[in-house]
């Protein structure tokens, strides 16, 4: 069977590489083509680039309620990723890019690397450094239709992973996306201390066929990709590779490009992989996701459905945190569903007025793990110049625990859960 599911991915990558051959491609941005290619014969050699995000989070650090560590502090309501403290600043991210192409023996090979300094889960974790790098990729121009990215990178999913962070519009990700997509990794799936790792940060090592297709006021874009399934680890961990499936149309208003271009864009993906547990053992991963974006200079307005089949995280067990001896738990076999809608208003050129409501049903299919998160995010957004902006936040969270009886403490220690109130300063250099 394994060997089966092995070649059929393989065939799937060869199949979308053969497929496109004869296809003319175009060089309007998008996320594929922003972070894959360099404009032809334009691109310099190397181009050293970066940002950094600056924030600043607060709850009011209730104490647990109920349960083994009542009257303790919830992790939930710690700031991540230590989870020592409900208040404080951080550099959340500082990154450092060079990206090039344009070479003297081959102008149509360019080449993508950036390293993170930040305090977050791309730099803490077992094995992890405070100089993580994050991406490591050469694409491959040379075939009309079908380019070739190999190496570490984003991979080709849900829209709130694949975009550029520093254009992101929140300082915190949505519930479905942060829980099912931003994957962590674990020996095992009982009696987990800690990671032993970095977060995916969406990313993980293969190689990528994609390209865009203009057709006059629509590009359609398409990426098929085969990885490890490792996140930002540079070899597998196992014999099974993760195969990521993306698609995507898009009206575009006027010329306007980069990362924020105007237009409406409709989006549909697929990752289908297995992981190892040292004591479950082999065990499914399987995420699935459409969509749509709209911003037309005033107007802004985004939604996203995500499935989930297989493992999923499943937060910290009693809601302690680690420092009162708390472990995280990992579910191997359960199934969640989530969305989000964001709406964003430019009241004036330099800002924007943003509200946002997600939603996750996660561990559907047992009665005691069944939990529904629900967050709403009322924000702001000045933006001083193209590359500084302040985002300022509120976020109202709430989870439940429908499928267990009112009498059950897993209420009280829910209720424990605090909204969040954060700002972040992004600088571009």
């Amino acid at each position: 069977m394994l060997n089966k599911t092995y070649k059929f991915k393989k065939t799937a990558l060869l199949f979308a590489l053969a497929g496109a051959l004869g296809a003319q491609s175009a060089q309007a941005a998008n996320w594929l083509m922003l972070q894959g290619t360099e404009k032809d014969h334009q691109g310099p050699r190397a181009k050293v680039w970066g940002f950094v995000q600056a924030d600043y989070m607060q709850t009011d650090d209730t104490k647990l309620k109920a349960g083994p560590y009542v009257g303790k502090s919830a992790a939930f309501n710690q700031l991540g990723p230590q989870l020592t403290s409900s208040q404080g600043f951080n550099i959340r991210r500082a990154r450092i890019a060079v990206r090039g192409n344009n070479f003297p023996l081959d102008e149509k090979v360019n080449y993508f690397l950036m390293a993170e300094f930040g305090n977050n889960g791309i730099t803490t974790g077992g094995k992890a450094s405070q100089g993580q790098l994050t991406d490591a990729s050469v694409t491959l121009n040379h075939i009309p239709g079908a380019r070739i990215r190999a190496g570490l990178f984003k991979t080709p999913g849900a829209e709130e992973g694949l975009q550029g962070i520093g254009v992101f519009n929140y300082v915190n990700f949505t519930n479905v996306t942060d829980r099912l997509v931003l994957e962590r990794f674990y020996d095992n799936a009982a009696n987990n201390t800690g990671r032993n790792g970095p977060v995916s940060a969406f990313r993980d090592t293969g190689v990528q066929v994609f390209d865009s297709f203009r057709q006059g006021d629509w590009e359609h874009s398409y990426a098929v990709m085969l990885g490890n399934g490792n996140g930002l680890a540079l070899q597998d961990n196992d014999k099974h590779q993760d195969l990521y499936l993306y698609a995507s149309t898009e009206k575009i208003f006027g010329d306007s490009k980069g990362p924020r271009r105007h237009g409406m864009k409709f989006f549909a993906w697929m990752q289908d992989g297995k992981r190892t547990l040292d004591d479950v053992g082999t065990v499914d991963r399987k995420r699935s996701g459409l969509g749509t974006t709209y911003w037309d200079g005033k107007y802004r307005l985004a939604a996203e459905y995500i499935t989930a089949d297989g493992m999923i995280y499943g937060g910290t067990k009693g809601a302690g945190t680690p420092a009162d001896g708390a472990t995280f738990s990992v579910f191997p076999d359960e199934k969640a569903t989530g969305y989000y809608v964001d709406l964003g208003y430019r009241v004036l050129p330099n800002l924007e007025l943003n509200a946002r409501y997600d939603m996750l049903d996660a561990a559907t299919e047992t009665a005691a793990l069944h939990r529904e998160l629900q967050t709403t995010t009322l924000g702001a957004q000045y933006f001083f110049n193209k590359k500084t902006s302040l985002k300022v936040n509120y976020e109202i969270r709430n989870i439940d625990a429908p499928d267990l009886p009112a009498a059950s403490p897993v209420h009280d220690i829910l209720d424990s859960l605090d909204n969040r109130v954060s700002a972040q300063l992004t600088v571009v250099y």
